[in-house]
């Protein structure tokens, strides 16, 4: 079972493009702020804190064509997103750095490098960086 894929779905939550079924968005959205601002001890915290209070409750599916598999009911946001700091570190939390955007993402990649949540935030950025540099150089 890919846990990391149920961080993603934390991540979509919180971004408002899912709704928030179990009333965990505002608590999700602390977890991504507490890490975003290197307060790594706190948002370990709070996750173990929901943890116990949305535990996991695996159940047997099958859909879209495939055979049996297991699903994470309600604690499945919260274990991808323990699973993902355990794994990967709480660093991989982070909240996109283009200005007006206050999505968050999941960071997977190899160098740890994701700062954004979008390949759009991205190239805004680069471009509004492009056209400021042009302004200085004129």
């Amino acid at each position: 079972m890919d846990l990391t894929s149920y961080a993603e779905l934390a991540v979509l939550v919180v971004n408002g493009e899912l709704p928030d079924e179990y009333g965990l968005r505002e608590e999700l959205i602390s977890v991504f702020a507490l890490a975003d601002a290197e307060k790594h001890d706190e948002a370990v915290e709070l996750l173990n804190t929901l943890l116990a209070r949305h535990p996991v409750h695996p159940q047997i599916s099958a859909h879209d064509g495939q055979g049996w598999h297991l699903h994470l009911a309600e604690g499945g946001l919260v274990m991808g997103l323990a699973a993902v700091v355990t794994e990967l570190g709480v660093d991989r939390l982070g909240g996109c750095r283009a200005q007006r955007c206050s999505n968050v993402f999941v960071d997977t990649s190899s160098n740890r490098s994701r700062r954004y949540c979008s390949e759009r935030c991205a190239s805004r950025a680069n471009v509004a960086a492009y056209r400021a540099r042009r302004r200085n150089d004129r």
